[in-house]
Formats: structure tokens, sequence, C-alpha cells
């Protein structure tokens, strides 16, 4: 007779794949879940990712290749958080509405999943991601914990050479949306031929003047891809995972 019980399957870590529906039309998605997640018990800090322009797709995969992914196969023990990893499609941005709402509604799908704290959610992104981290923290006061943009900025750059004289006080309401919302790390490299640091340097002054919390850090011999540096710096996520919203109720 059988009397051992049957051993429950481990439940999967690691970069997993999902999918969800918005506006009528599937997207894949990637949540990594730490290894060690279901012997703890409690909440979980969860960072929402946006990649950049090159990792657009409907892959599902491609956005897990570059910037914070990739620091996290390296340098799993410092992000000890669930990360959300939507795809933009081909020809979008993630300033577009229909797209943001999308990657808000990963966020959401993967909060419930895996016991995400509503006071530890966290936003960044490079390139067009940081753009999209800008403007979906604009978007959302009060939803993210701290937000942190790399080369990104407020005009895209198709828009800067299209017009000299591009509209400057989308700098300020950018800064007075996000105001003392959550406090702000971001970063530039100097060079960076694609991204004009000014959209950086230009959104931190306007933040600044806001009274904003935020903090800059611009490599001076760094291109386009500051990205690499910022998320492989043992700073960032120790002062990341810091950062939490006020706890409501009892």
């Amino acid at each position: 007779m059988l009397t051992q019980a049957v051993t429950a399957r481990p439940r999967s870590t690691g970069f997993l794949n999902r999918t969800l529906q918005s506006n009528g039309i599937t997207y894949r998605y990637q949540v990594y879940v730490p290894a060690g997640f279901y012997e703890r018990k409690g909440k979980w800090p969860v960072v929402l990712f946006l990649h950049g322009a090159g990792e657009r797709g409907t892959d599902g995969l491609q956005q897990t290749q570059v910037g914070l992914p990739a620091s996290i196969r390296k340098h799993m023990e410092r992000w000890p958080a669930v990360v959300v990893m939507p795809q933009c499609p081909a020809e979008q941005y993630w300033t577009m509405p229909a797209m943001y709402q999308m990657a808000m509604t990963a966020l959401e799908k993967s909060t419930r999943e895996f016991r995400g704290d509503a006071q530890r959610i966290y936003l960044t992104g490079l390139s067009m991601g940081g753009y999209g981290s800008w403007k979906l923290a604009a978007t959302y006061p009060g939803k993210f914990a701290a937000v942190v943009p790399i080369c990104g900025g407020a005009i895209l750059p198709a828009v800067l050479k299209a017009n000299d004289a591009p509209n400057p006080t989308l700098y300020g309401q950018f800064a007075q949306a996000i105001g003392r919302s959550a406090p702000v790390w971001t970063f530039h490299g100097a060079q960076d031929s694609i991204v004009p640091v000014t959209e950086t340097r230009q959104l931190v002054a306007a933040l600044q003047a806001a009274g904003g919390n935020v903090q800059y850090t611009e490599y001076p011999e760094a291109g386009h891809d500051s990205w690499t540096a910022a998320y492989d710096d043992p700073a960032l996520p120790q002062w990341l995972f810091q950062q939490h919203l006020p706890r409501t109720g009892k």
C-alpha cells in the first residue's frame, strides 16, 4: 500500500514567461522571481523595467538581454525583488498611452501574482525606457517608491532634430507632476550621441526647482550606454530598496 505523500513540484523561479491582454491585444512579458521566493513569507519589492528601442518586438525575450535583466544575471544577490519586464512592439514608444497602460497592467498582474508590496514598487528604464520612466512617474505620482531613468528625457530625439525650438515647458510639467512623490536617481553619459545629455540635465534642474528629491550621476566619458555602469553599480540597488512609500492604515 502506498503511504508516502506525493511530493509537490517545486514552483518556478528565475525568468518566467507571461502574457496579458490590453485593449484586445495579447502581449508577452517576463517576470523575474528570485530564488528562495517561495521559502520566504511576506511581501516582496517589485521593479518595473522598461527596455530601450532596440529591444522592441513581440517575442517576449529581447527585453531581458540588456540593462537591468543583464545585471541581474551577473549579480542576483543585489536584486532581491520581483522584476517585471514588459515588451513594447516595433514602431511603438513607452510614452504612448496604450504602451504605458500595457506596462502598468503587467505590473499590476505581477504584483498580485507574486505578493508584491504596494509600498515598495520601483520604476526604471533605459533610453526609450528612460523616457517612459519619466512619463510614468509624472502620470502616476504616488505609485512608485523611487524612479531611476537612464539616458532618457522628456522630448524624443526625433522631435529635437525636427524642431529647433521644442516646447521647453514640458520639463517643468514633468517636474511639477512628479514633485516630491518619489525620489529620483537619474543617469546619463556626457558623450551620448543618441539622446542629448541636456535632456536629463534640464529635467534635473526642473525637478530641483520644483522641490523634488533628485540625484544625478553623469558619466563624463560614456556615450549612449550609460546603463551598464548604472545597473552594475552596487550603490544603486542599495539605495533603491531603502526607499518606500508611507504605510497607510493599521
